[in-house]
């Protein structure tokens, strides 16, 4: 079997743009991937046109080999761009792989260590009130969800750090207070604060228990854990903006956290995240899957968790079978807050070619601007 073509297919859907990456073979057997970076789509694109030529011809079941030469058949390491093209294609070999020899990826993977993966959704509530939050972490709760991620509040497009320390607290806090000792909550910082104020905020949820505070940090300088790690009992997490095991070297080498947050599509794919993953498993730090992406990117997610032994949580902001089910007319079954294996070979998606087609898209996502009061930029 030999590859034939690798075309990139970016689908809209609500605020989002999905950037789902399609591998033909001369056997027709047809591979699923997804990048991680669609609010760079086009800069992916161009990557994936470098990246063509160097498989076209090549056997697809060679992973390990073809992802050497995407990685470095340009020279210089892939970063998060090229590297994001690189998952994507990854995961579409994968996929070739699982329904060539007619198993499930997780199969490939080793096989299950555990019959299901539980997951964690995004609190959405009206507003970022405390009462509003409550509010929202209750119905989530009856609707079966045993973990649940809040979002540091930011009102509009200003953002003070010290204020949204203060209301981060007062809204886990009433979460916390809603939901009771049964539901695992975390807080999801997104890079937003210092050092001074990451500590401040960490230091005031050691009471409330939180599973763990993702990206206190911006992720440029991963030594500033070191400092926040000395000063915090709080479990730490982060991870979902690095590409490679390289870049994730000092955190899992240096324990500067708890929970790995691998992106499967913009950290290399399956074939990179199996190794991090490895990595972890010896300094006993959990994986957390990033995930807030399209539904090849959740099954992925899937069979590569139901594989790993060092599994913590993986990231679900919707039921799979919500988002964009007349492309993908399977879905992994949601039960009680946990994903259930899917068995179909390879990845165990079906798609409708014609409908990815008529979805086609040219706009990209453009994140939010934040900015502190004096005018300066800070992170989304």
């Amino acid at each position: 079997m030999k590859i034939t073509d690798i075309r990139a297919a970016p689908v809209r859907s609500g605020r989002r743009t999905y950037l789902f990456v399609l591998v033909d073979t001369d056997e027709g057997v047809l591979g699923l991937g997804e990048s991680g970076l669609a609010s760079r789509g086009a800069a992916v694109c161009g990557a994936l046109e470098h990246i063509r030529p160097m498989l076209v011809g090549q056997d697809p079941m060679r992973t390990e080999q073809l992802w050497q030469v995407m990685s470095r058949g340009g020279f210089f390491p892939a970063d998060r761009v090229p590297a994001s093209a690189i998952a994507a294609i990854d995961i579409a070999l994968w996929d070739i792989k699982g329904k060539a020899l007619g198993v499930p990826v997780h199969v490939l993977l080793g096989g299950r260590v555990r019959d299901r993966v539980p997951c964690y959704t995004h609190v959405r509530a009206e507003g970022s009130d405390p009462t509003g939050i409550a509010r929202a972490c209750a119905e989530l709760r009856e609707a079966g969800w045993r973990a649940l991620r809040l979002a540091l509040p930011v009102p509009g497009e200003a953002f003070e750090p010290r204020a949204a320390v203060r209301a981060g607290v007062e809204c886990f806090a009433a979460a916390r207070e809603a939901v009771g000792e049964d539901v695992d909550l975390i807080l999801d910082v997104h890079t937003r604060l210092d050092p001074p104020e990451a500590v401040q905020l960490c230091r005031e949820l050691e009471p409330l228990r939180p599973l763990f505070v993702e990206d206190p940090l911006r992720c440029e300088n991963l030594g500033a854990y070191r400092r926040l790690r000395e000063r915090t009992a709080v479990p730490l997490a982060a991870g979902e903006q690095l590409a490679s095991k390289w870049e994730f070297r000092p955190l899992i080498e240096e324990e500067l956290v708890d929970y790995a947050r691998i992106d499967l599509c913009i950290a290399g794919g399956l074939t990179e995240a199996a190794k991090i993953a490895g990595w972890c498993e010896t300094h006993y730090i959990r994986v957390a899957v990033h995930n807030p992406l399209g539904p090849v990117a959740t099954a992925a997610a899937l069979h590569f968790n139901l594989a790993c032994t060092a599994f913590g949580v993986q990231e679900q902001p919707y039921i799979p079978g919500d988002l964009l089910p007349g492309v993908f007319p399977a879905a992994p079954e949601w039960r009680d807050g946990s994903l259930l294996p899917l068995e179909g070979p390879g990845l165990g998606l079906q798609v409708d070619l014609d409908a990815l087609a008529a979805a086609h898209t040219s706009v990209w996502n453009e994140p939010p601007r934040l900015f502190r009061g004096d005018g300066s930029f800070t992170n989304w």
